[in-house]
């Protein structure tokens, strides 16, 4: 299991790609030789470029994190989440203070993930969910009021008096 928070957490002047060879060496089981190069040890590059590449940010691996958009560093946090081979992920509002391009955006990334992984999505930006997710279980306050599908829960009355501003 895997989490992302609410607030990125990020090596900001360290590229794309050394902040996912930390989080993989952070769940590795290996030992580093503080003389070597950390570019000798292959295998951790080999599983950076596997999630980068399927992340769509080969590409960008020598960009400076800081020289990312607040949306492009979130999806890099999900990345990092993934180093350690999560069977469930779970997103604590990943879309929370993007602009809705960005949050198109985050969808479109999330809807590209693994569809083996599990993942628990908390999220107030309902375009996000509806546009990531299968199932949906509607907390109010702490309470389920509705569990099913996406489509069943697009059209619930309550659902929408509670969420989507209809009542």
């Amino acid at each position: 299991m895997a989490r992302t928070f609410q607030i990125t957490s990020l090596f900001p002047k360290l590229t794309v790609l050394e902040n996912v060879l930390l989080a993989i060496g952070g769940v590795q089981k290996m030992k580093f030789v503080m003389w070597r190069f950390l570019s000798s040890y292959r295998e951790p590059h080999e599983k950076a470029r596997r999630l980068l590449e399927g992340a769509g940010y080969w590409n960008r691996r020598d960009v400076q994190v800081r020289n990312l958009s607040h949306g492009e560093q979130r999806q890099i946090e999900i990345v990092l989440a993934l180093a350690s081979d999560p069977r469930i992920l779970l997103l604590d509002e990943p879309a929370a203070g993007l602009a809705s391009g960005e949050s198109r955006e985050m969808a479109a990334f999330l809807k590209r993930l693994d569809p083996n992984l599990a993942i628990l999505l908390i999220e107030h930006d309902m375009d996000v969910v509806f546009g990531v997710v299968d199932h949906i279980s509607v907390l109010h306050f702490g309470k389920m009021v509705e569990a099913g599908p996406t489509a069943d829960i697009r059209r619930s009355a309550r659902v929408q008096e509670i969420y989507l501003g209809t009542g």
